[in-house]
């Protein structure tokens, strides 16, 4: 498989040593990185607007004109692309909680080590490896797979539980509590009722979470620190 690996930065110097990085991760790792470079934001806006595609995107905050925010709210909102894995880079470490709208994979503070990049490569080639995977389910004598990239998030009702999915909702007999063990990392509990996809959130407060579906999910008071790291950190 092919990842298409954007970076933009108006700094050049900065862009080519995150390029060469990339290229060496990919190199090492085995995967194949085709690298595409931008300096502004609109360049990649136009660029994207226009089908270009890409899995994975290093996007600084501080750009000239049209800030990396800006960048992030446009390919979230305006293109709805949830897909992509945004890592934001930046000079200054205060931004992370801004950022958490527009569903940044990571944030990265300047200056950027070869283990970061390849720490951060490798995190977002297993969630989209993820997004291929499927979860499996048995209801009566039919069997359902549904994509782990689909599933916003699980619900316990009663001694059995809901998927609810981006075109779909299924339901299966089950514990939630047990549940999270088997799922990817990016799933985690925020509720006893609720497991939630962290690609899918939208926004949050501290004591709920908003799902792209415009679902808002309680979160209680035993899980609020941890959701608050998870949302953050990744």
């Amino acid at each position: 498989m092919q990842y298409n690996v954007g970076i933009c930065d108006d700094g050049k110097n900065i862009c080519a040593s995150l390029e060469e990085m990339v290229l060496r991760y990919a190199q090492k790792s085995k995967h194949k990185m085709d690298v595409g470079v931008w300096y502004t934001g609109e360049e990649l806006c136009r660029y994207l607007e226009q089908g270009g595609h890409l899995d994975i995107l290093f996007l600084d905050i501080e750009l000239i004109r049209l800030t990396g925010m800006e960048v992030g709210d446009f390919i979230r909102n305006k293109l709805e692309n949830r897909g992509m894995q945004i890592i934001y880079i930046s000079g200054e470490p205060s931004y992370a909680q801004k950022l958490f709208k527009t569903q940044p994979m990571d944030f990265l503070v300047k200056p950027i080590s070869v283990q970061q990049i390849e720490d951060a490569l490798e995190l977002a080639v297993k969630l989209l490896g993820k997004n291929e995977e499927c979860f499996a389910i048995q209801n009566g004598r039919d069997y359902y797979y549904i994509s782990y990239g689909d599933i916003i998030y699980f619900e316990s009702a009663g001694r059995k539980i809901k998927i609810v999915a981006t075109d779909a909702e299924k339901e299966f007999y089950g514990a939630i509590r047990e549940l999270e063990k088997k799922l990817p990392r990016e799933y985690f509990t925020v509720h006893r009722s609720y497991v939630i996809n962290r690609t899918h959130v939208a926004r949050y407060t501290y004591e709920t979470v908003e799902m792209d579906n415009h679902a808002v999910l309680p979160i209680s008071k035993a899980y609020r620190k941890q959701v608050r790291e998870r949302l953050l950190r990744g």
